[in-house]
């Protein structure tokens, strides 16, 4: 072979075969794995197709489900507004809509990290603004709607999309009183972080329903949706802080030596040497806590507060639309999937571009 002539790989590296055989029947085990794999697959993907799409009913009355052998989309199609918007006025349904296009602009802008600076406070500012005025209304001819009747995947979003960016820097700032020096302000911390982790949320939700309202002083009242929002705010924010502790704690203490040696006061410390490596490190586990609070939004259910969950449950409640909650469910669950893979595909894109060491 001639000096810097090109090596080509193994011919059983590059065809199909050699792949196969690599990774899926490399060893008598993964061989077994793969044809079992493949019969269950076989069994499985078959049926459901036949079942979700060539024997399914998507436009039509509840009483042709009945005699069909496939899926009823139709109890989604023929109650989608229903589902999505919930008891918003009928006619007024396209506010809710523009709002929810607006946030997901936001997010979507958002998700570049060289566009987080200040002209990004002033479109989230302007965008917040304009969803507030689309979903209450009572200004710019735009008819008041009573926060009582915000339901569907509308709330849904409000409940965890400002729950979530609001517990993250309570998460932190609690993460770093628990490390203070000051006595009062860590115990403060550890007392609220314990007493918080130590319930579930839904007692949380309880308490913001139904106990806290008997403290407020007579013919003071606060909305059912901002109570929920505060109890999502706090029990996210405690699970927030101890990760984050736990990113703090991973930081060598010659971090804070070189920064003390350079004159950086505490606030300089945390701000531009400490917090970007520790919130750097515990990017995957503090995604994982807030795809769980994502998931948890649907637990306001417990309190009679409608969103998408609620609203799909009382679709199904219908009579003419009973018996057909798996096609509902579906629905939902490729909602939630949708949040969920939305945010781990983000934070992982977001660790690529932090990794400078690789």
């Amino acid at each position: 072979m001639e000096k810097g002539a090109e090596v080509k790989p193994p011919i059983s590296d590059t065809t199909i075969a050699g792949w196969l055989k690599k990774n899926l029947f490399s060893t008598k085990l993964n061989s077994f794995l793969t044809i079992i794999t493949l019969y269950y697959l076989w069994k499985t993907i078959p049926p459901f197709v036949k079942w979700a799409f060539l024997d399914s009913a998507w436009f039509t009355p509840p009483q042709m489900c009945r005699n069909i052998d496939g899926a009823c989309w139709s109890v989604i199609t023929k109650n989608i507004r229903f589902i999505l918007f919930g008891f918003f006025p009928y006619d007024q349904q396209w506010r809710p809509l523009v709002a929810m296009l607006v946030l997901f602009g936001l997010l979507y802008y958002s998700k570049e990290r060289h566009r987080w600076n200040r002209r990004l406070i002033y479109y989230w500012g302007v965008g917040l603004t304009i969803m507030a005025i689309l979903m209450k209304g009572g200004i710019f001819g735009l008819t008041s709607v009573e926060s009582t009747k915000w339901s569907g995947l509308p709330l849904t979003l409000l409940l965890s999309v400002f729950g979530l960016t609001a517990a993250y820097p309570l998460g932190v700032i609690l993460a770093l009183g628990r490390q203070s020096k000051m006595p009062a302000v860590k115990v403060l911390s550890i007392v609220y972080i314990e007493l918080i982790r130590g319930v579930p949320l839904i007692s949380l939700l309880f308490m913001g329903s139904i106990i806290f309202p008997l403290f407020l002083p007579e013919g003071i009242t606060i909305s059912k949706i901002l109570r929920a929002q505060v109890a999502i705010i706090l029990f996210t924010a405690a699970y927030i802080a101890e990760v984050v502790r736990g990113g703090l704690q991973a930081i060598p203490k010659g971090q804070y030596e070189a920064a003390a040696s350079l004159g950086l006061n505490y606030y300089q410390t945390m701000r531009l040497v400490v917090l970007p490596q520790a919130l750097k490190i515990v990017i995957p586990p503090t995604v994982s806590v807030l795809i769980s609070a994502f998931k948890d939004t649907s637990l306001v259910v417990i309190i009679a507060l409608y969103d998408v969950l609620k609203t799909t449950q009382t679709v199904l409640s219908d009579p003419h639309w009973m018996g057909f909650s798996r096609e509902a469910y579906i629905f939902l669950a490729i909602l939630y999937f949708l949040g969920c893979f939305s945010m781990s595909q983000t934070s992982r894109k977001l660790e690529r571009e932090l990794n400078i060491e690789r």
